[in-house]
């Protein structure tokens, strides 16, 4: 199909969010909700922070986008809601901060914030991806999650001294982290069926690895760049991989360009063009249960397809190793089975709440 920016965009109507989902990304929540005291957490931070406080931050040092203020950009979110089919169009506020970042935020009633690094680092088919990218968060009920992350990292800096009180946020925060790493992968999905322009996705994925200037840089090289990382080195880069990893809350650059890929060549991002993509009307009948089974299954194929050294020699050690990452969201999946909430937990939980 033709990317030219001037086409008109597919509409997906009723578009749920399991459609661009990466299955460890409700895994990842599945297991972060299970963690003792989280939900506790949830609704003290929130008691205390509430969303209108957030948004009269942005409202008093930043630029609301409209009309008649960055409307290009005004224009880009009403369209990425259309496409997406978000059932209202989230305010979005420009931030002066070099940094190139953008976020969804708040609770009830989420808004998104994009800071002038982004806004001058990429141009108008990319900054439709980061927009479209922004939306798939609010439309998967991430901005709670995120928001509470974005706090908690505040609250850990000042709980320092508190040395049960710092492990405690702690243990939470690399919970959040991991299923932040994974909700990102989910959103760069929606990112593309938003701008429905492979090419301007990955061409913003690689901006935020080497700046604005494209003249340097091949989109291919690029690519044999990403499939070094993911699969070069020895067990030695394997390990330092990880540790890299753990407190990051974002994947890297290479990373995502390669799942972004590999989504796009496993045909379903064409198939969800073409209308065949589950309906937001039917996530009631959605258990939690099944989701992680989905990313039980995720994790399993990551595993067998690694040419990572260190899983490698793992695999070949432990024989049937290759279910280890599964077996642990199967744990989970037979908790909310069989457990107490098991019969009427569905697949939203309270994202939206």
């Amino acid at each position: 199909m033709a990317n030219s920016p001037d086409r008109v965009r597919v509409r997906l109507p009723d578009l749920s969010p399991r459609a661009y989902e990466h299955p460890a990304d409700r895994g990842a929540l599945v297991a972060l909700r299970s963690l003792t005291g989280f939900d506790v957490l949830v609704k003290s931070v929130f008691g205390r922070i509430s969303e209108r406080q957030l948004r009269l931050l942005f409202l008093a040092d930043a630029v609301r986008v409209g009309p008649t203020q960055f409307p290009e950009l005004h224009d880009y979110l009403r369209d990425a809601a259309y496409v997406l089919d978000l059932d209202q169009v989230p305010e979005l506020y420009v931030k002066m901060d070099p940094t190139p970042n953008a976020m969804a935020i708040g609770r009830k009633k989420p808004f998104l914030v994009m800071t002038t690094g982004l806004f001058d680092l990429f141009d108008a088919e990319e900054k439709r991806f980061v927009i479209g990218h922004e939306v798939g968060h609010v439309l998967s009920g991430h901005a709670l999650y995120r928001t509470l992350l974005l706090l908690l990292i505040w609250i850990s800096q000042k709980i320092l001294w508190i040395p049960l009180g710092a492990l405690a946020i702690q243990a939470i925060l690399v919970a959040l982290k991991e299923w932040h790493r994974k909700s990102e992968l989910s959103a760069d999905r929606a990112g593309l069926l938003a701008c429905q322009n492979p090419e301007a996705a990955k061409r913003a994925l690689m901006k935020l690895a080497g700046g604005t200037n494209l003249s340097q840089m091949n989109p291919d090289a690029f690519m044999e760049q990403a499939d070094e990382y993911e699969s070069g080195g020895d067990a030695v880069d394997s390990i330092l991989k990880l540790m890299s990893t753990v407190p990051a809350s974002h994947p890297f650059a290479v990373v995502r360009v390669a799942q972004l890929s590999r989504w796009v060549d496993s045909g379903e991002y064409q198939r969800i063009l073409d209308g065949a993509y589950p309906r937001r009307s039917s996530d009631k009948d959605t258990r939690v249960s099944e989701e992680a089974g989905k990313a039980a299954n995720s994790y399993r194929e990551e595993w067998k397809r690694s040419t990572d050294p260190l899983v490698s020699v793992v695999r070949d050690v432990a024989g049937g190793a290759s279910d280890a990452g599964g077996r642990f969201f199967d744990s989970f999946a037979e908790r909310w089975k069989n457990g107490p909430r098991g019969n009427g937990e569905q697949n939203r939980g309270s994202d939206n709440s």
